[in-house]
């Protein structure tokens, strides 16, 4: 009888269902790469969309980089406040220690001879005289032991009061280790990312965005004639100093975090420039901007300090005909650059 079974009905349209099914299946394959397909990735950046996104990142690195050494500066001030309460608690130990040790021993003469009576030891003494005097000396030691009990009970206090103070500043220390950790790896992590984008390009396309529109990246001799003339229009002789050392780090390498001599991120020139001329300049562009007076951009002279970005966070030293001298970013060391390079967000005159 079952020879006999109608064939079983295939529902309608089962052969378009699968047909769909099976487009869809390899429309799923190509896209993910797995039917041999072109695909539909993403195109890859241009070499302008390359260098823009650079230039963000070398400036969202420099914002990074100012918060760094502007805790790192914290970091410093605490360790070495730390340092001088270490060396005071230990001054003061030294100073207890001695009067421990003097205690000790009238404590101990006092014992050796307290067993006598003092009317025997007088009868008994070889030197009456002598030991009057001596007896004398005791009444007065006396008051001395006293005194030095309220000293040592002081040094006590005074060193107690050091140690609890010295773990305040080790807790804050930690803190601020933690903190330059944090800016350390926000810093290291853009510039990477940085340095992978710039390997899609060819060396003239990453030249581009090494330093915008700069002039010179090394010294030469008409560098040296311009830095004697941009010196010779400072308006003090700080600035004129600060200057000509701009003009002799020309084509030094820029290096987050360096302060010189013979590399530098963009606070850290203008910090070495001025400490070459005998002032001492805060490290942070944030600091920076308030080191001096400050002065419109009509102003400006050679040796004022130009600051860029709405957060301050570059630096450069102006050296006239609307250019400064600056740590530019990574890909390009120490250059004279326009002034026009960044957007321009204040000026000071460092007095």
């Amino acid at each position: 009888m079952a020879a006999h079974r109608r064939p079983r009905q295939r529902p309608a349209g089962g052969g378009a269902a699968r047909t769909a099914a099976t487009i869809t299946l390899a429309g799923a394959a190509t896209a993910t790469g797995l039917g041999g397909g072109t695909g539909h990735a993403d195109p890859e950046p241009t070499a302008g969309q390359v260098r823009a996104r650079v230039a963000k990142l070398y400036q969202e690195a420099e914002v990074a980089t100012e918060k760094y050494n502007g805790a790192k500066e914290r970091a410093d001030a605490t360790e070495q406040r730390l340092e001088n309460l270490r060396d005071e608690a230990a001054r003061k130990q030294e100073r207890l220690n001695s009067a421990r040790e003097a205690l000790g021993s009238v404590a101990a003469a006092q014992y050796r001879g307290g067993g006598l009576d003092p009317a025997l030891q007088l009868v008994l003494s070889s030197d009456p005289d002598r030991y009057l005097d001596d007896a004398a000396f005791v009444e007065r030691a006396g008051s001395r032991q006293t005194a030095a009990v309220r000293r040592v009970r002081s040094e006590l206090r005074e060193i107690e009061q050091l140690r609890g103070a010295a773990r305040v500043e080790l807790s804050s220390l930690k803190s601020r280790r933690a903190e330059l950790k944090r800016h350390r790896e926000t810093v290291t992590g853009k510039l990477e990312t940085a340095r992978r984008l710039l390997s899609r390009l060819t060396d003239e396309e990453r030249a581009r965005i090494g330093g915008g529109t700069g002039e010179h990246a090394s010294r030469s001799s008409a560098d040296a004639r311009k830095g004697l003339s941009a010196s010779a229009q400072a308006p003090n002789s700080r600035a004129a100093a600060a200057v000509a050392y701009a003009y002799q780090k020309l084509g030094s390498p820029y290096v987050w975090g360096a302060t010189g001599p013979d590399a530098f991120d963009c606070s850290g020139l203008v910090q070495a420039a001025y400490r070459a001329a005998g002032v001492s300049l805060p490290r942070t562009t944030y600091a920076q901007i308030d080191a001096g007076r400050r002065v419109t951009r009509a102003e400006l002279a050679p040796g004022d300090l130009v600051f860029f970005y709405s957060g301050i966070s570059h630096v450069g030293i102006y050296v006239g005909n609307g250019r400064m001298i600056h740590a530019p970013n990574p890909s390009a060391p120490v250059r004279v650059a326009p002034l026009d390079e960044m957007p321009f967000a204040g000026a000071t005159r460092v007095a």
